[in-house]
C-alpha cells in the first residue's frame, strides 16, 4: 500500500481543518444534520467544531467514555465515568438526561426517523432507554456487564453483548423478555446488519462470532493477530467491515452469509495494525485508520485506496462520517483530530 501514499497529506492539508486536542481521543461524531463534527475525549471535555471554529465543552468530572448524535438535527450525546448521561446542544449548553453515582455511563445511541426517536446508555450490566425527549422508558438488565450496544435500523430493536453471549430486545415489548444469543466467553463489541437478520459480536479472543436471526444459524470469523475495536456493516449489508487485523477485513454477507467464504482485504500490505473502521454511509466504501496515524478511504469494488491522512500523528482510536458521506471525522490516541471535506468542487 505504501505505494499508493505519496503525498498523503494532501486532502487533510487542502479540505481539512485539524487540531492537536492535548487528549486521548474516545469517540467522535456528526450531529444528524451533518452541520457540526464532535471529540469526546479522555480528559472529559467534548470539542465542537463547525466549519474552522472549535469550541470546548467540559463535559464530564473525569474521562468520557461514549459519544454519539442527539435524536433532534443538532447536538450531541455523552456518558462518562462521572456516571453522567448529558445532551450537549450546538453552542456548548449542557443538559443532564441521567446520573448513576460512581457508576460509569460506558456506551450511549440514539435513533431518531419520522416521529420515533430514543436513547439508550448501558450502565454496568443494565441498559437505560429514553425518549426523545429525555423520559425514561425502561431499564433492561442483562447477565452481566454490557459491553456494546446498537439499535436496529428501524429502532425497533436494540441489542447488547455481554459475557456468553448478546441479547436482544424489542423496545415497546411490555414482556421485556430478550431473545438470548449464546457463546460461551467474552464478548466486547456488536453490530446488527441492515436488514436486522445478522448480530454480531467480536470476541476478547481475536474473532467475531455470529448469530443468523432467521435461522439460528451460529457464523465463526476467526484469525485476527489482534481484538476488532470497530465493526460495522456496509450500508448495503453485503459486507461486515473491521478492525483487528494488518489491512480493512470485509465479510461476505451475501449467499448464505460469511461461512465457508474467504474474507476480503483492503488496504493491507505494510504490517501495521488497522485500528478503526467507518463505512461510508451512502457508497460501498470504507475508511479505515492504523496504528501509525495513516488514514484512507478504501473502495470495495475497485479496491480503489485514496490517501487522507498520513503516518505519524498516532494511532486511530476514533472515526466517524457525516450522514450524507461528504464529511470524515477521525481523532488519534495522542490527541490529533481532524475533519475531511470530500465535497466535489
Amino acid at each position: 500500500m505504501s505505494q499508493t501514499l505519496s503525498n498523503a497529506d494532501h486532502l487533510l492539508t487542502t479540505r481539512g481543518v485539524s487540531a492537536q486536542l492535548g487528549a486521548f481521543v474516545v469517540a467522535a461524531s456528526f450531529d444528524r444534520a451533518g452541520a457540526q463534527a464532535a471529540f469526546a475525549l479522555g480528559d472529559g471535555s467534548v470539542r465542537l467544531l463547525a466549519g474552522e471554529a472549535w469550541l470546548t465543552v467540559p463535559a464530564h468530572d473525569g474521562g468520557a467514555l461514549t459519544l454519539a448524535a442527539d435524536t433532534t438535527p443538532s447536538g450531541f450525546v455523552s456518558g462518562g465515568d462521572d456516571g453522567r448521561l448529558i445532551r450537549i446542544g450546538r453552542d456548548g449548553a449542557v443538559r443532564e438526561v441521567a446520573s448513576y453515582g460512581m457508576k460509569w455511563v460506558e456506551h450511549a445511541i440514539s435513533f431518531a426517523e419520522g416521529k420515533a426517536a430514543l436513547l439508550a446508555c448501558s450502565v454496568g450490566k443494565h441498559v437505560h432507554i429514553f425518549d426523545g425527549a429525555g423520559a425514561k422508558l425502561k431499564t433492561l438488565t442483562h447477565p452481566s456487564s454490557v459491553t456494546g450496544l446498537v439499535f436496529d435500523a428501524k429502532g425497533k430493536r436494540i441489542a447488547a453483548s455481554h459475557y456468553n453471549g448478546a441479547s436482544l430486545w424489542f423496545v415497546a415489548s411490555k414482556s421485556d423478555s430478550p431473545r438470548l444469543l449464546e457463546w460461551k466467553g467474552s464478548h466486547i463489541g456488536i453490530a446488527i446488519s441492515p436488514d436486522g437478520d445478522a448480530v454480531v459480536t467480536a470476541m476478547q479472543e481475536n474473532a467475531l462470532h455470529g448469530w443468523r436471526l432467521s435461522d439460528g444459524q451460529h457464523m465463526r470469523m476467526s484469525g485476527y493477530p489482534a481484538k476488532t475495536a470497530a465493526l460495522a456493516f456496509t450500508r448495503s449489508g453485503k459486507w461486515l467491515a473491521t478492525s483487528g487485523a494488518e489491512s480493512v477485513v470485509l465479510w461476505p454477507f451475501t449467499g448464505g452469509g460469511p461461512m465457508g467464504k474467504s474474507p476480503t482485504e483492503l488496504a493491507g500490505g505494510d504490517e501495521t495494525l488497522c485500528t478503526f473502521i467507518a463505512p461510508h454511509p451512502q457508497q460501498e466504501a470504507v475508511a479505515a485508520g492504523f496504528s501509525d496515524g495513516l488514514v484512507v478511504l478504501a473502495e470495495i469494488g475497485s479496491s480503489r485506496i485514496l490517501p487522507v491522512a498520513a503516518t505519524g500523528r498516532g494511532s486511530v482510536s476514533a472515526m466517524a462520517w457525516s450522514p450524507d458521506g461528504t464529511k470524515l471525522a477521525f481523532g488519534t490516541e495522542t490527541g490529533f483530530a481532524a475533519v475531511v471535506d470530500f465535497t466535489k468542487r
